[in-house]
């Protein structure tokens, strides 16, 4: 074999793992993206969204939080956070409070609501990646953890330009 059709070998299976890779990703975001909106609308949480839900989960569990945290967690303006976050609290899920140190910063906390939609939420990311990595040895699981890392990376470094 000659050196030129080696590399039309190479070319042509490069071509089809990056069509192979380019259909997984697309049809890969489109499912999480649909199967994460039926499971966020499930039981009583019919009048949520998955950006609701995604809201909530920054909120978390935790100590209440300012609305420029929240935000800035959720790559959104503070205004674009407010219009979700005045959904939330009118339907029960979240709660405002003025800081005892300065008067001048909101906080968000969940309600008692809002902590079980986000435990609801919290089962099924954990139900996805318990799915994900079952069947797959130590290495694998590696080579997935990087291989998602570097994707990762790579919308990280355009949503900063």
């Amino acid at each position: 074999m000659d050196e030129n059709s080696g590399k039309k070998i190479w070319e042509g299976l490069a071509l089809d793992i990056h069509e192979t890779l380019n259909d997984l990703l697309v049809n890969l975001f489109r499912s999480i993206n649909s199967i994460e909106e039926k499971a966020v609308r499930a039981g009583e949480y019919k009048d949520l969204t998955t950006n609701d839900m995604h809201v909530i989960e920054a909120v978390g569990l935790g100590e209440p939080k300012n609305m420029t945290s929240v935000a800035r967690q959720q790559s959104v303006t503070t205004g674009t956070l407010t219009i979700s976050m005045n959904s939330l609290v009118k339907k029960g899920y979240v709660k405002r409070e003025r800081s005892e140190e300065d008067r001048r910063v909101v906080l968000v906390s969940l309600t008692e609501k809002g902590k079980r939609a986000y435990g609801q939420h919290k089962r099924f990311h954990d139900r996805l990646i318990r799915e994900v990595v079952d069947g797959l040895n130590g290495q694998e699981q590696e080579i997935l953890q990087r291989s998602l890392s570097n994707l990762m990376g790579y919308f990280q470094r355009l949503q900063d330009k």
